[in-house]
């Protein structure tokens, strides 16, 4: 985040030209800007430079667009304008379900490039917008850029799934999650009726986590709701 109040943009995108072209409409409207051409990058650039909005490319040679998505939304709150070359619905609705404020299909208009821009930063959410990349419950931490969590010092095994779940629950203590606004943070807008699924997977997370699983001191159950979790 810049010290001198201009708003920051982190443009995520591998191909040069179009990343360039990107940054160079964005400078000309006085906005500052960094880069990244892969989501690793992305997620360092993310928690160090703290941007205002994020304009990302799905197409990342390391990991896809959509997964850096739901990630980031475990911690920040900021705006992502997706800027892909993925025109199909499908596409569309997956990467709004994830997290994503909105969606312009390349080849794309500098002008409504910029007017997107402009009309997310406005209505841009204070929530979660200055959330640390780290997160500390106990004697646990969770690294967010680099996807890591440990307990007194030593790395956990987590599936991706468990890690999201308990990224998202940790970014929320105290607030009771319903199971159906669980399963579209994490799974996705087409898994909110599938309670059963998310049953199984904070039973896993509890066995790595709890010292006593079945008197959990961290992930509690909201009876017919949801769950709460306590940090």
């Amino acid at each position: 985040m810049s010290d001198s109040g201009i708003e920051t943009i982190l443009v995520v995108e591998d191909e040069r030209q179009i990343r360039e072209a990107v940054v160079t409409a964005l400078e000309c409207e006085g906005f500052a800007v960094c880069e990244a051409a892969t989501a690793g990058h992305a997620a360092v650039q993310a928690a160090s430079r703290l941007p205002h909005l994020v304009i990302l490319d799905l197409g990342l040679p390391d990991r896809d667009g959509v997964d850096f998505i739901r990630d980031y939304r475990t911690w920040s709150a900021v705006p992502i304008l997706v800027l892909s070359a993925r025109s199909e619905e499908e596409s569309k609705v997956e990467a709004l379900d994830a997290g994503a404020d909105d969606y312009l299909t390349k080849p794309f208009g500098v002008a409504e490039l910029l007017a997107r821009v402009r009309a997310l930063l406005r209505r841009r959410p204070t929530e979660l917008q200055g959330a640390a990349p780290k997160i500390e419950f106990g004697d646990y931490a969770i690294d967010c850029v680099n996807r890591v969590v440990t307990r007194a010092g030593v790395p956990i095994h987590l599936t991706q799934i468990e890690y999201r779940l308990l990224v998202y629950m940790a970014a929320n203590p105290g607030r009771v999650l319903t199971h159906r606004h669980l399963l579209a943070q994490v799974w996705g807008g087409q898994a909110v009726e599938n309670h059963q699924y998310l049953r199984v997977y904070v039973g896993h997370l509890r066995q790595k986590i709890e010292d006593t699983p079945t008197q959990p001191r961290f992930i509690l159950t909201e009876i017919g709701v949801g769950y709460r979790f306590e940090s």
